[in-house]
């Protein structure tokens, strides 16, 4: 599967990454984690730290796939407002959840502490406005739910935003605890340091099928050799659907940009996140050496050929709508410009835990538009039912609840 096209920015800010070796023999281990991305590197990190005999293995370089299409913002907010997980599950598991999500920010920014280079992890602000006139009232009912649950967020006021932006929209949601990151930087920082720990990482080195021999998995590659291992963790992606589809699961393409290196961020207040009410909608962020990132305008396809023919013309329409919000940084222009398979769930939630018809296997698939922080709260998940047998919040992201 061809998850992206275009020039991908974050190659160049990791020039000479470490270059892991394909699979030549046949090995053992107690966990094989298959997929070498933000999920299974943030897997390796828990399971090496834990103890626990592990093997990676990609069938790309590593994060090769759609962590180097990531974007990189971190919210405690989803697609799926608080407002509608409420209505949809019930109180007490939407504020759950939403509080999970706002735990695994922060426990992002433990770990990126603790990596041998940074991946320029940097806290945020950020700035949810209202994108027309009939979305203040959502707007207000979604404040008033995230100040109930002790969220640190403000209501702003057309002035208000004005006061701190170039711009003026009808409201906007104003919160703390957010952050911004080099997605490919962490998937590499993290594999450093489980490598170090003594973690194998094998790179193009691609799983085709597997069997249960007694109580243990067989995974074999396509170069003949076999991994021989106790537990498995599928952290392949939206490539998993081609390997057991979900009903919940719906894929689809979105775009994004980065601008050339900027002398300022006029009318930018504390170079804060930007999103929307529309669906879909604009994001925002800015980088480390000062450029824009912005992505959006997805399109329901995620046909390779349909995606890529729109990204030419999807990078113009989102530079156009950047320049807009911020006349005032002046000629700006498109440096690098891709497009990417984007995954979701009907419900907002992402799917996490066992399936039917594979033993002893985890499925680790943070689909969403916050897909960082819902693979962070599933990596914890995964780790605690691998190692400890049970997670108490196991059940909320489970499978089984479709």
């Amino acid at each position: 599967m061809n998850l992206k096209t275009g020039s991908l920015f974050w190659f160049d800010t990791l020039p000479s990454p470490f270059v892991y070796p394909k699979l030549t023999k046949d090995i053992q281990c107690d966990v094989l984690i298959i997929g070498g991305g933000e999920a299974g590197s943030l897997c390796s990190f828990y399971l090496v730290n834990s103890g626990v005999d592990t093997v990676m293995v990609d069938k790309r370089k590593v994060a090769h796939g759609s962590s180097c299409a990531n974007t990189g913002l971190l919210h405690f907010a989803n697609d799926k407002s608080l407002t509608s997980m409420i209505a949809t599950f019930g109180e007490e598991k939407g504020a759950r959840f939403y509080w999970m999500c706002k735990q695994a920010v922060e426990e992002l920014q433990h770990i990126t502490s603790q990596l041998e280079f940074s991946p320029d992890y940097i806290q945020r602000p950020s700035l949810y406005y209202a994108s027309q006139p009939g979305d203040v009232q959502s707007l207000q009912t979604e404040y008033e739910w995230l100040s109930k649950y002790g969220f640190p967020v403000t209501f702003l006021q057309p002035d208000e935003i004005a006061e701190r932006y170039s711009f003026s929209k009808p409201a906007a949601l104003y919160s703390e605890g957010n952050a911004e990151f080099n997605p490919f930087k962490l998937v590499h920082s993290l594999l450093q340091h489980a490598h170090r720990k003594g973690m194998r990482i094998y790179a193009e080195t691609e799983i085709t099928h597997h069997i249960l021999e007694g109580d243990t998995l067989l995974f074999f590659t396509a170069e003949g050799n076999y991994i021989r291992c106790k537990k498995a963790i599928f952290a392949t992606g939206y490539e998993t659907q081609q390997i057991k589809r979900n009903k919940n699961a719906v894929l689809s393409s979105s775009y994004a940009l980065v601008t050339q290196q900027l002398p300022s961020f006029t009318g930018w207040h504390e170079r804060s996140l930007i999103w929307e009410t529309a669906r879909p909608y604009l994001y925002l962020r800015t980088t480390v050496d000062n450029r824009i990132v912005a992505g959006g305008l997805d399109i329901t396809s995620y046909d390779e050929q349909e995606r890529d023919s729109h990204l030419q013309h999807k990078a113009k329409l989102l530079l156009q709508q950047v320049q807009d919000l911020f006349p005032s940084i002046p000629d700006m222009h498109i440096e690098y410009s891709w497009a990417a398979t984007f995954g979701e769930t009907h419900d907002g939630l992402p799917l996490i835990g066992t399936q039917p018809d594979f033993p002893q296997c985890y499925f680790l698939l943070g689909y969403g538009g916050n897909g960082t922080v819902l693979t962070m709260v599933g990596v914890q998940i995964i780790h605690d039912l691998v190692v400890k047998g049970f997670h108490t919040d196991a059940h909320l992201v489970e499978f089984a609840r479709v």
